[in-house]
């Protein structure tokens, strides 16, 4: 068990990379983003060379430091580790939670994505801050992702992530601020977005919208 948990805010979970940006420089999306309200970014470079992916991890961090936002890396424990980031997000096929702990040590964010009661059987959530849940909608930012599971599929997750450890949840995959409404009562601690944020005309406005509209459907931490 991870007994000192680090303090974070999952409540608006910006998932990115520089493909996500619509041509724009991510640093550019990012500020704007986190001035919106962004609480916790990851970053998500599948195709960069593992050099160029710790480079830009480390630029990220500093652009994010001013702001208290944590910086987690996506699957690549290595990455995390050289950029010195705050966490590491983990899929089911990737290392293992105790192992990631071992190497992160204590004060990590450690998050670990789960998509059915099947897999969350199978999960060890010992070593974790919280679950990334879905995807909830079908989306086309990740291409496996996975069967959407729906509101009812996240609240069924989301309430026996919390039975059996305590850990927030977070709905992940294919999140709309018109979609908010429907996640009232899910049990989640927060929303994990691409394009809603990153894709957006204004980054800035589709952030500060989503916060709004995060409290009014009283998803909180």
């Amino acid at each position: 068990m991870n007994e000192a948990r680090p303090i974070f805010d999952p409540r608006l979970y910006l998932v990115i990379g520089e493909a996500d940006c619509a041509g724009r420089p991510l640093g550019e999306v990012l500020r704007a983003a986190v001035e919106g309200g962004v609480t916790l970014v990851q970053l998500r470079e599948k195709s960069l060379p593992h050099e160029t992916f710790v480079r830009r991890a480390r630029e990220v961090r500093a652009l994010l430091a001013p702001s208290g936002v944590p910086l987690i890396i996506n699957d690549n424990l290595e990455v995390a580790l050289e950029a010195e980031a705050d966490g590491l997000h983990l899929g089911q096929d990737d290392v293992k939670p105790a192992s990631a702990r071992a190497n992160l040590g204590p004060k990590a964010i450690l998050g670990l994505s789960v998509g059915s009661l099947h897999e969350l059987e199978a999960s060890d959530l010992s070593c974790c801050d919280y679950v990334g849940c879905g995807p909830v909608y079908a989306t086309g930012t990740k291409s496996d992702a996975g069967d959407a599971i729906g509101p009812e599929g996240l609240k069924q997750v989301a309430r026996e992530v919390r039975a059996r450890s305590g850990l927030p949840s977070v709905a992940i995959g294919g999140i709309q601020e018109k979609r908010l409404p429907e996640l009232i009562g899910s049990g989640a601690a927060g929303v994990a977005v691409v394009s809603a944020i990153a894709g957006a005309p204004d980054p800035r406005l589709a952030a500060r919208a989503l916060r709004q509209a995060i409290a009014k459907a009283g998803l909180r931490f």
